[in-house]
């Protein structure tokens, strides 16, 4: 069971320590979307949603996401992000907002889980704030769009194989 770097020679769940890694700058831009009704994206584009703002609620959401993600999964270190943004990219014709999360900072260890975080609150703040009009939104295709520093070095995703399944 050692071969696993979150367990221990007994098998206990364990936090990884990343005391010895050098520090790098890190950068993960993570991208999801939102589907839902023409109504409801009229709605949300037009300021008209009773409960405000939605997707400066939704950004903002998504920010502090990124900034509490060691509360919510459980093995991820708490990081001190240096930079986080979260913005919104509608779709008219495919009926959809995509979400575009880019978390950064230097440290030990990437910020992937936090972009995703971030995008996946964000979407989730979109569903909330809306659900009134639209129970059958659709959230999909979070993915890491990339990711540079590290020991690992620059990932890219492939979005023609991304988007081809």
């Amino acid at each position: 069971m050692t071969d696993f770097t979150h367990l221990d020679a007994q098998g206990r769940v364990r936090m990884v320590d990343v005391g010895e890694k050098k520090e790098s700058k890190r950068v993960a831009v993570v991208m999801g979307s939102i589907s839902m009704e023409a109504a409801t994206l009229d709605l949300i584009l037009d300021e008209r949603v009773k409960k405000g703002n939605v997707l400066e609620a939704a950004r903002i959401a998504g920010v502090m996401a990124a900034k509490k993600t060691a509360d919510l999964i459980p093995m991820c270190h708490p990081l001190n992000i240096t930079y986080a943004r979260v913005d919104f990219f509608p779709d008219r014709d495919k009926l959809k907002i995509n979400i575009e999360a880019e978390v950064s900072l230097t440290g030990r260890t990437g910020v992937e889980m936090e972009a995703m975080t971030a995008v996946s609150v964000a979407a989730l703040t979109i569903y909330d704030m809306c659900k009134s009009y639209d129970r059958g939104m659709r959230i999909s295709g979070i993915y890491l769009k990339s990711k540079s520093g590290g020991k690992s070095g620059t990932y890219t995703a492939d979005a023609d194989a991304i988007f081809s399944q």
